[in-house]
């Protein structure tokens, strides 16, 4: 039989996860940890029309675009999600994505919601997860130690979390960031259970079927 070994031989598609919180929920800390764990779970890189800062390396921490090219991206439907922010663009390039996907890896994008809910309605195959904090309490300690806000500043930060909270029914998991480590164990959990999803066997399965009948 010429289909011994095919589903564990047949590579599959890579999965998107795209991992949203509030502003001091520790968002960076956990997608850095789980870089350091799996080799292959690629990290999104955005586009932007910022100029390179002092050591950043073009594909690597951005893809540094003029505004001229970065509208054209928008223009040719090249961006799964953009925004503008201080004067300018930043957005998500779909051929980075699918490009990584097609090639088997996983790759997570760290977003805001608003970003992260452009990028579900062209993407609704992605995996979805949004970090909480313990507690708001605790969140509000997160964002005072850090030291560099204004008491108006933490306000209108509290704020927009609660906001953000209000529309995370729209993920489809919740992992409270209570500890990081614990946190990237929970990702990792519903990494390896979103790869043995029946709607990505089936496709192999009937391909097989076919070969025994």
């Amino acid at each position: 039989m010429t289909n011994k070994g095919f589903l564990s031989a047949e590579k599959d598609r890579g999965i998107l996860m795209v991992l949203s919180g509030p502003s001091g929920v520790g968002k960076g800390t956990v997608c850095a940890a789980l870089r350091q764990r799996s080799t292959n779970l690629v990290y999104s890189v955005s586009a932007t029309t910022r100029a390179p800062r002092a050591g950043e390396v073009d594909g690597v921490n951005y893809f540094f675009k003029t505004k001229e090219q970065f509208q054209n991206m928008i223009a040719e439907g090249e961006l799964l999600e953009w925004a503008e922010y201080v004067g300018n663009y930043y957005g998500t390039p779909r051929s980075f994505v699918e490009e990584t996907l097609n090639a088997g890896n996983d790759i997570i994008l760290e977003i805001e919601v608003q970003g992260a809910l452009k990028v579900k309605q062209q993407f609704s195959e992605g995996v979805f997860i949004f970090l909480l904090p313990p507690s708001l309490e605790e969140l509000q300690c997160r964002i005072e130690n850090r030291g560099t806000e204004t008491a108006e500043a933490i306000r209108r930060r509290m704020q927009a979390a609660a906001e953000e909270i209000a529309m995370s029914e729209h993920y489809d998991y919740f992992i409270v960031n209570d500890h990081v480590d614990l946190a990237c164990d929970r990702i990792q959990a519903i990494r390896t259970a979103e790869h043995c999803r029946k709607e990505r066997y089936i496709p192999k399965l009937k391909h097989w079927m076919q070969e025994v009948l």
